[in-house]
């Protein structure tokens, strides 16, 4: 299963989202401490487990990243 994972930074951090899993977006310090949380976040709403997970850079734009988030229910 492929997912969209979208960062925005702002002037007080990083947002992230996954626009398929309703209401699965949280705030962070910087884009590393984001995407660590949005994928234990994606765990827990996608019930496995968070190893199970890869995250491919997709593209960038100017204050917008875009990743797809990779993983196996199974």
């Amino acid at each position: 299963m492929i997912l969209d994972l979208i960062v925005n930074k702002t002037d007080d951090g990083c947002t992230a989202e996954i626009p398929s899993l309703k209401g699965c977006e949280l705030w962070s310090h910087d884009e590393e401490s984001v995407l660590e949380k949005i994928i234990e976040l994606a765990a827990y709403y996608l019930k496995t487990d968070k190893a199970k997970f890869k995250l491919d850079r997709a593209r960038v734009s100017k204050k917008q990243i875009f990743y797809k988030l990779v993983f196996h229910k199974s």
